[in-house]
Formats: structure tokens, C-alpha cells, sequence
């Protein structure tokens, strides 16, 4: 069942074909380490995974990219202004810029696999790629897009008529309360900057020789000249936040479409809405930076929080609470026992039986990932009288392939309690009962939970507990 995708540009869903037949290229952009990645910043990750799952799942061979930014990002990168965000860490943390990008790339990826994510098959780092964002800015140069002013070399969007078209962007709204005076001698408000010169009197970690002159790049090179490196001039689908769209994916057009033979450059372009927290969205300059490893603290483990985002469509903003979170660990917990309950059926599975569920699960994912219909047809899988043991044992198996929750490897002794100090107490005495031949008090307890919808499981590894 072929995958449709909804094309930001296109605003529409439009049926997936890669260029190359049997192969999918998709780029990705990743985090800006200057700083811990936050849950928020997380979700683009899972999005772009259960992307690249469903590619996988449709029997194609995926060249996953993703980037590094470790320079070239400024603190007003809307109007190319302020301190490059990696500089400003190393200063305030005392460390090197390096040291710094080393500390939260690692935190970074970590936290993907935490999170159930598949690794990509590039990840490549922005300051080790100078010399490919050299070639392309001197090909703009070569085909007239730049000018220089005392700041650096910018792009000139006047001349390149389609600039507006991606965002859907309103230039001659925009411009009337643009901030175009900040950057003295730049021509247009949408102008963005493509090298940036260091100053002589501020002292940098990072910067190199350009043939314009000592400096570094900005922020929006390093994503079309390293896709470029790795998935060439014209590949299937880049995604990333919906804030990326207005600017930072604008200006990739811009400046891809001008400098290369192709267009489109990208066939399809994707993007996840905000993780919202209360009523603003999660920002780190919001202060709003809870990560994966304050989840784990508070008790909800990484997979939990996947299958948080999964009940969510990824074009829908989604509003996070620990409450709302908790209660996902919960249904999740109660998933994964399942899962493993099943890991030991026995027998074969009727491919009869399986292939309505599996049709379903497949048009659900096919439907620009729809997560939540997808995850309805597992729990459809679970309850039905139509299927035995095994059928759900191998359906499980099958989905979660592209879910990614871990339900294929559960097991029962790995399972984490849900927790609930009341009913712990009551299975400990209940234990003790048990040792002291108190079959009565133990019978007693065994109905008081079962009445509250609380199932005492007994195994070898000792007493646990569910709810119906």
C-alpha cells in the first residue's frame, strides 16, 4: 500500500514515489548543540523515525541524513543578528565550543536511542562540512545571488522570484515593520546571510578563511550543502519543525534552487507541529527545557513518552503535562504486559486471520502516519475473539516494526510495575500471609483488589499486579 505524504509546499497530500526506484533519501534537521535538547525538540526526532520506519515497512532502502549544527547559529537568527549560540555556551560555561557541541551532541543521541530511535545513516556535523558551504556560496556568487556589505556575504532573495512561495510568505506586509536597519547596508528585510565576517575585536573559537574573508558561515548553508554531499542535488523528502518553515526552510529553497541544476530540489517536505506546554509552545528561551532524562526521574521511561507522541498525529499540536504523560505510561505499561504475555504463544498464525488487521494497521500508516488510527488497530488486535494467541503474538510483532514501542522484545520479568504504593502494600502482606498459612487473609486481599479491577499475577520471580 503506497505511502501518502503531506507536502508542506504543496499543502496537500500527494502520493509517495522515490526518484530512485526502491530507494528513499530523506534529510532531516537535527538539534543546535549549544545546549540540552528538551522533549520538544524530541518530537521532530520521532516524527522523522516513524517516517523512516514506514519507508522501511513499504520494502524501501532509506539513506537517513541528519545535521549538526555547531556554529553558524545566531541568537536572532531571523534577522542574522546576535552571538553565535555555540560561542555564547563555551563562554558562559568556561569551556570550549567544541567541548560544548561534544557534551549535548552525545545527550542528543543518547536520548534517540533512549527514545526508540533508528540511528541514521549519516550524521554529520556543520564545522566538519566549511569547505562544501565555501563551494556553494562561491557558486551564488557565480550566478549572481550575493552581495557583500561590511557584515558579510548575503543572499539576495530579490532575485529569486519564488521565494515567497514555500511559507506563503506576505514580503510587502513583512517589510513594513522589518528590522532592516539592524544589518546596515542589507537590501532586503528576507536577505539572509550566507558568511558571516569576524570582527576584529571580538575574539572567536570558531571561524576559517573564505575567499571573502575570515569568518564563518550562517546558519542555513550547512543544510543544502551537506544534503548535497550525501543525498545529491534533487532527493525525496526533508523534514524538520514547523518553525523551520518561515525562514530557515525558506531560505534553503532559496539558496538550493538557485545554485542547483534541480527543481524542485525536494520532492516532499514534511513537518511536525509543536509539543505545547500550558499554552505556549516548549522553548528553551521560554525556560520550558524538560528533557528525557527528567522523564525518566519522574518515572515515565522513554518508550512511554514515544507512545505519548504516537497517540498524537504528527501535523497536530500536542499538549504535554506530566499527568498527561503519567496516564500514557500507564496504558503503556498494560501494552507491553500484553506484548509479553503473548511472546509465549505457541503454534503458528493464520495468515487468513491476520491479513484484515495488518490491511488496516498498513492504510492507517500509509495515511501520512496516522499514529493513532495505526495504534486503535493494536488494540483492536488485543481484544479480538477473531484471533488466537498467536495471531497476536506475530501482528504485535509485525507493527511494531514501524511503531517502534518495543512491544516484540517485552518480557514479563522486565516489565516495569505500574506503581501504586496502596497496592503494593496490600501484595506484601498478602505475601506474608501466604508464608504464614494465612490462606484466608491472603483470599481476602486477592478479592479486595479484584473488586477494584486489580489482577494479582503470581510467577516464579514472585507476585504482580495489573488492572483489568
Amino acid at each position: 500500500m503506497s505511502l501518502v505524504l503531506y507536502d508542506t509546499r504543496m499543502r496537500s497530500k500527494v502520493p509517495f514515489a522515490p526518484i530512485e526506484p526502491g530507494h528513499a533519501r530523506v534529510y532531516t534537521c537535527g538539534p543546535t548543540v549549544y545546549a540540552p535538547q528538551h522533549i520538544g525538540n524530541m518530537r521532530s526526532q520521532l516524527f522523522a523515525d516513524t517516517l523512516k520506519r514506514a519507508l522501511l515497512a513499504d520494502g524501501l532502502r532509506v539513506t537517513h541524513v541528519i545535521n549538526i549544527t555547531d556554529v553558524g547559529h545566531l541568537t536572532h537568527d531571523d534577522v542574522d543578528q546576535g552571538e553565535d549560540k555555540m560561542e555564547a555556551a563555551a563562554e558562559k560555561s568556561g569551556r570550549t565550543a567544541a567541548e560544548v557541541a561534544a557534551e549535548y551532541t552525545e545527550q542528543w543521541r543518547v536520548d534517540r536511542e533512549r527514545l526508540g530511535c533508528l540511528p541514521p545513516e549519516v550524521l554529520c556535523k556543520a564545522t566538519d562540512h566549511i569547505a562544501e558551504q565555501l563551494v556553494l556560496i562561491g557558486e551564488l556568487e557565480e550566478r549572481g545571488y550575493t552581495y557583500r556589505i561590511e557584515d558579510g556575504v548575503y543572499f539576495d532573495t530579490a532575485k529569486f522570484d519564488r521565494y515567497a512561495e514555500f511559507a506563503g510568505l506576505d514580503l510587502a506586509a513583512e517589510a513594513e515593520g522589518a528590522r532592516i536597519a539592524a544589518v546596515e547596508g542589507k537590501r532586503n528585510p528576507s536577505d539572509f546571510a550566507l558568511w558571516k565576517f569576524a570582527e576584529a575585536s571580538v575574539v572567536r573559537q570558531q571561524e576559517w578563511d573564505s575567499p571573502w574573508g575570515r569568518g564563518f558561515p550562517g546558519w542555513h548553508v550547512e543544510c543544502s550543502a551537506m544534503s548535497r554531499r550525501y543525498l545529491g542535488e534533487h532527493f525525496d523528502i526533508h523534514t524538520g519543525g514547523v518553525d523551520h518553515i518561515k525562514v530557515h526552510h525558506t531560505n534553503e529553497v532559496a539558496q538550493s534552487e538557485c545554485a542547483f541544476a534541480e527543481t524542485p530540489w525536494v520532492n516532499v517536505w514534511m513537518h511536525n507541529e509543536f509539543l505545547t506546554f500550558g499554552e505556549e509552545k516548549i522553548s528553551k528561551s521560554k525556560g520550558h527545557v524538560l528533557a528525557v532524562a527528567d522523564l525518566i526521574e519522574q518515572g515515565i521511561e522513554p518508550l512511554a513518552f514515544r507512545y505519548f507522541i504516537l497517540q498524537a498525529h504528527y501535523r497536530q499540536q500536542q499538549a504535554f503535562t506530566v499527568e498527561a504523560a503519567q496516564a500514557a505510561a500507564t496504558g503503556y505499561r498494560r501494552l507491553l504486559a500484553q506484548a509479553a504475555e503473548l511472546r509465549g504463544a505457541t503454534g503458528a498464525a493464520d495468515p487468513a486471520r491476520c491479513e484484515p488487521f495488518e490491511s488496516r494497521f498498513r492504510a492507517a500508516m500509509a495515511d501520512d502516519l496516522n499514529t493513532p488510527r495505526a495504534l486503535a488497530v493494536v488494540f483492536d488486535v488485543l481484544k479480538s475473539d477473531a484471533l488466537e494467541p498467536a495471531d497476536r503474538r506475530d501482528l504485535l510483532t509485525e507493527f511494531d516494526a514501524s511503531l517502534g514501542l518495543g512491544l516484540a522484545d517485552a518480557e514479563v520479568a522486565d516489565l516495569a510495575q505500574e506503581s501504586d504504593p496502596r497496592i503494593d502494600a496490600l501484595l506484601e502482606e498478602r505475601q506474608a500471609a501466604r508464608k504464614n498459612r494465612d490462606f484466608a487473609t491472603a483470599d481476602r486481599i486477592r478479592d479486595e483488589l479484584a473488586a477494584e479491577g486489580v489482577e494479582i499475577i503470581d510467577t516464579p520471580e514472585g507476585p504482580r499486579w495489573q488492572r483489568k
